[in-house]
């Protein structure tokens, strides 16, 4: 059976519009053969799908490939959606160029080559035979050109919906996908958002019985801690009052990183003396972020989460709706980002790990995002004024030293360097850091962007022009990052709103859960980097100050008017100035073992997250106490 993303024809009819013509829709991410393209799932809420992206570093990557059945011979208009990148800015040169082969002959047209926004580029006209045809993209220039989709008509009056509703219907329509979703089962508990704080919680709740979705919108696990964004898991575990919260956080991340401290001030945690000896052989395994892909251990967070028999893992599978009862969630739809096809989770609780708070937004949960004032939280790290800045987004990189010289082409297109304001280094760390004035969920593929030319331009300038070009002759630009390392963005509120003097004075609540161990550190646009280039900061700096180990309250954890939502990680009920310490991803994961632990009292005394709180305190201490590591669980 063919896989309808990768081949669709459709007579339109009656109703939708006249038939005119045959229409054959290619969706990018579903061809058979992606070469060195990449799928880019980051935008699809705001441009309407996933994409291909070139991200070869400037080096063309390898085409991708795939067959569409033609089913009669004729003259077919060729039209591709994409953009120009850059053209945002204004900027010369269009870096993502690339071209359209049909059957071996590349076509005329420059793909990525105009246009600021997602539309439908004119692409001429081919005479196909009936049959098989066999379509490749082939990238110009390795610098993330992208496209959405090919379309191929014998229309020649058709203009293919772009945006919103109509565009949804006319590719659903299109692809012969019926707009009814499969049933991915019934569960109860479908956590979404596999970073972390997901991972933990989904494998909590497991362990302690329940029937466990775990839906992610990324090939692999990890999210900022995966091989994908890499950066390291900062924080500290194993913390009164309960020492046992982080068992299964040590089970699940990576040797190395903050282990490594973590072991040497509590030598008798479960993996101290594997940390100890891995590091001893692995030093490079100290390094926090951008470091090579094996330290973040991908296969390790995969290995435990299929290990467990009462959960099933969705991969690639990126929720878009959420279905209400009254006050709860009743169902999430997931859309497949390689087939498109929607899936229907129904679940008794839902857990919103997606950093965003996506499910909580859908849900029309209560949500807050940017800073609050300090009138308002009487915070002294708050401003004057409440305003819409957010930590940024971490786009990544480093270099390796070659034997000999490595060329790196001119990127005119790129943020434009000078010996004054270029950055001579050789690696991109947590502080090459963007769109800290912009909204990380709306903006994420502008704010990538950013990052791109400005590491792109630096990068050239090092390598062509600076006066320290001889010590970066033989480096070669070895990663990038293409998905965002982000910081904040929504924070969904709960029955406590977790702010700045909780943690000071050391307020006690009665139903105090996970120890955050990570300083109030705040990320800012770095003045220099803004004076000399004003209102395109990629670069920033952190204000910390320091706290004590604090326990902050359950109640963070779930929200206040959607009845059966919790949240682990860092979309949960903090303020803004709150949230730069418990932000971190070995705070995040101990939440995501204390929201499985609550959804395992749910589902046992068929009570709400709220109720737990209310009625079944005790069993969460207790539960809390024993932890969820593997040591813990009874013998089978």
């Amino acid at each position: 059976m063919r896989n309808p993303i990768v081949m669709a024809v459709l007579l339109f009819t009656a109703g939708i519009r006249e038939a005119r013509g045959a229409d054959i829709l290619v969706e990018a991410e579903g061809f058979s053969d992606r070469g060195g393209w990449v799928i880019d799932q980051q935008a699809m809420d705001q441009m309407g799908s996933p994409y291909l992206l070139a991200h070869g570093l400037g080096v063309p990557v390898a085409d991708a490939v795939t067959t569409v059945a033609v089913p009669s011979a004729g003259t077919y208009r060729v039209l591709v959606r994409t953009r120009d990148w850059v053209a945002t800015w204004k900027a010369p040169g269009a870096p993502g160029k690339f071209q359209l082969a049909v059957n071996g002959r590349v076509l005329g047209t420059l793909f990525g080559a105009e246009g600021a926004a997602w539309h439908w580029q004119e692409g001429g006209k081919v005479e196909l035979p009936a049959g098989t045809v066999k379509l490749a993209l082939h990238d110009l220039t390795g610098f993330d050109g992208r496209c959405d989709a090919v379309l191929l008509t014998t229309d020649d009056r058709l203009v293919p919906p772009n945006e919103g509703v109509p565009m949804e219907t006319f590719r659903r329509q299109a692809l012969g996908l019926s707009g009814v979703p499969e049933d991915g089962g019934g569960y109860d508990l479908v956590v979404v958002g596999g970073g972390m704080a997901g991972c933990c919680a989904a494998v909590s709740a497991a362990r302690l019985g329940c029937r466990v979705a775990l839906v992610h919108d990324r090939p692999v696990l990890g999210g900022n801690n995966s091989s994908e964004t890499r950066v390291g898991l900062s924080g500290l575990i194993h913390q009164k009052p309960y020492p046992r919260l982080g068992d299964l956080v040590d089970e699940i991340g990576p040797v190395g990183h903050w282990n490594f401290y973590d072991a040497k001030r509590n030598p008798g945690l479960p993996r101290s003396k594997e940390v100890f000896s891995v590091i001893a052989a692995h030093p490079e395994k100290k390094q926090h972020n951008a470091g090579p892909a094996g330290n973040y251990e991908d296969a390790q967070k995969l290995r435990v989460v299929q290990g467990e028999k009462n959960l099933r893992l969705f991969l690639s599978t990126r929720v878009t709706k959420a279905e209400k009862e009254g006050a709860r969630i009743a169902a999430v739809v997931g859309r497949d980002i390689v087939t498109g096809r929607d899936t229907r989770f129904r679940g008794r609780l839902f857990a919103d790990c997606t950093g965003d708070g996506c499910v909580g937004f859908l849900a029309g949960a209560d949500f807050r995002s940017g800073r609050e004032s300090k009138g308002e939280t009487g915070e002294d790290l708050a401003p004057e004024q409440a305003d819409a800045l957010m930590m940024g987004v971490s786009v990544q990189w480093y270099s390796e030293n070659e034997e000999r010289a490595v060329p790196f082409p001119e990127c005119p297109w790129a943020l434009p360097f000078t010996e004054e304001t270029s950055q001579p280094m050789t690696r991109g760390d947590w502080d090459w850091e963007a769109g800290l004035n912009l909204d990380s969920v709306r903006d994420i593929e502008q704010i990538r962007d950013l990052a791109l030319r400005a590491t792109f331009g630096n990068w050239a300038f090092l390598k062509n022009h600076s006066s320290k070009k001889a010590a970066f002759a033989n480096r070669r630009l070895s990663w990038v990052a293409y998905i965002g390392g982000k910081r904040e963005s929504r924070r969904l509120l709960g029955d406590v709103i977790l702010c700045q003097q909780d943690i000071e004075e050391q307020r006690a609540y009665p139903d105090a859960c996970v120890t955050t161990t990570w300083g109030l550190d705040l990320h800012y646009p770095n003045p220099e980097n803004s004076r000399q280039f004003p209102g395109l900061e990629f670069r920033s700096i952190a204000k910390s100050k320091e706290i004590k180990p604090y326990a902050f309250p359950y109640r963070c954890l779930y929200s206040r008017n959607v009845e059966n939502l919790l949240m682990a990680g860092r979309d949960i009920s903090v303020t803004h100035v709150a949230l730069g310490s418990v932000r971190v991803m070995r705070t995040g994961g101990m939440m995501g073992e204390v929201v499985g632990m609550a959804a395992s009292l749910c589902t046992r005394h068929n009570t709400t997250p709220r109720g737990v709180f209310q009625n079944h305190l005790g069993a969460l201490q207790e539960q809390m106490r024993r932890g969820v590591g593997s040591a813990a669980l009874p013998e089978k």
